[in-house]
């Protein structure tokens, strides 16, 4: 029972994190008014929390490998609590983004160490389930953000609402202490030590995980805006549609999580969901250049589909570079993933700018279908490392 109280923790320590990692793109028009920059100069600043935690996930991910989970997460919430709170009292834009990317760097070590205590704790027929759970708390932490922080920012201004997440990422860090242990870890082999990177898969694993995070951060970006400026909605009621379809993307993923355990695949309804998303990309272009409802429905489904496959490739990840690896893989693979969500949004924000949303969104749709193709779905841990013992099959 233990168990699913360290995973609940682990829960509630990503979403608070991703309050403020994904969610800032709620306060963007806000920090417009505020700080009279156009969308694209708003976009690179709620970019900036990517850009820390983009280089040190590797970083965070070989700590916990060696000193344990729990510490490294304890260590790194702290850090983003006080940096956040410093980020809401400072003056200018640059110092604004040096504390909000310094915030990121903190957050990166639950990225890294929460996946990891996942796949130590459950085994092989649960991790689907586990891992989808777990991956939850990305859009259950945006979905807080969507119906938070318009409102705060609105009355406040943008920066008294950063001390929303500063609070929960420091109440996060004392629940982490409290509850969390480190999982066992197996007798070390040969094949569980060895480098998974000596093939390709691992790193196709990873770049279908980053081509997929195009369509998400697009989503996630820029729903709020499209619907206010495009589809005339108020703010306050956008957020409250964006919050209720992260509930659903949430769910999805715990669905998609216990198809995968149940076909024995992470990567084949991986390859699906991205074939999915394209889908909804070419739609939600499609109903802007004609002007149409079309456009709405598309964006949630771009919403929920968008985030679906997150826990499919970090099970994959971990599973195939196997327990003393696992860290540095997630790290790596997360990495990927913050790549694409840091150039996303000020690039598809010019993109935008310079031509119209349909344009920008059937360039994003180009991604997820790279991913499909490139998926890699019938590999096996024999395939990364012979002798490994746990195996993700692509095909049964």
């Amino acid at each position: 029972m233990r168990r699913w109280f360290i995973l609940g923790t682990g829960i509630t320590a990503q979403a608070m994190t991703c309050t403020f990692l994904y969610g800032l793109g709620f306060l963007i028009p806000e920090i417009q008014s505020a700080e009279h920059i156009s969308l694209t100069g708003a976009a690179t600043i709620i970019a900036t929390p990517v850009l820390g935690l983009l280089g040190t996930l590797i970083a965070w991910g070989a700590a916990a490998d060696r000193f344990g989970e729990r510490i490294v997460i304890v260590t790194g919430m702290t850090a983003a609590g006080a940096l956040l709170t410093v980020a809401s009292f400072v003056d200018g834009l640059v110092w604004l983004g040096v504390a909000l990317a310094l915030a990121g760097a903190g957050a990166a070590s639950v990225n890294a160490a929460s996946g990891r205590v996942v796949m130590g704790w459950f085994t092989e027929r649960e991790r689907g389930l586990a891992m989808g759970i777990r991956q939850t708390a990305q859009p259950l932490g945006v979905g807080l953000a969507a119906i938070s922080l318009p409102p705060l920012g609105h009355h406040f201004g943008f920066r008294a609402a950063l001390l929303l997440p500063a609070g929960l990422c420091l109440l996060s860090a004392l629940l982490v202490a409290i509850i969390v242990i480190d999982p066992p870890r197996p007798e070390r082999t040969t094949a569980e030590t060895s480098s998974p990177y000596r093939t390709p898969v691992l790193w196709k694993v990873h770049a279908v995980g980053a081509l997929l995070g195009g369509p998400q951060m697009v989503a996630s970006t820029y729903a709020l805006t499209y619907l206010v400026a495009q589809r005339h909605w108020q703010p306050v009621a956008a957020g409250q549609l964006i919050a209720v379809v992260q509930v659903a993307g949430a769910a999805g993923r715990i669905a998609v999580g216990v198809w995968s355990d149940r076909v024995g695949s992470r990567l084949r309804p991986m390859q699906r969901i991205a074939v999915l998303a394209t889908i909804a990309m070419v739609l939600w272009a499609f109903g802007d250049l004609i002007d149409s409802w079309l456009a709405v429905v598309a964006l949630v489904a771009a919403l929920i589909v968008s985030v679906a496959d997150n826990g499919l490739g970090f099970t994959a990840t971990a599973e195939l570079a196997g327990p003393f690896w696992a860290g540095r893989a997630l790290g790596l693979h997360n990495t990927g993933q913050n790549v694409v969500a840091l150039v996303v949004p000020p690039f598809f924000g010019w993109i935008i700018v310079s031509t119209n949303y349909w344009t920008a969104l059937l360039v994003c749709a180009v991604m997820p279908l790279a991913g499909a193709i490139l998926s890699p779905v019938g590999a096996t841990v024999e395939d990364v490392r012979p002798g490994g013992r746990a195996r993700v099959r692509g095909q049964d």
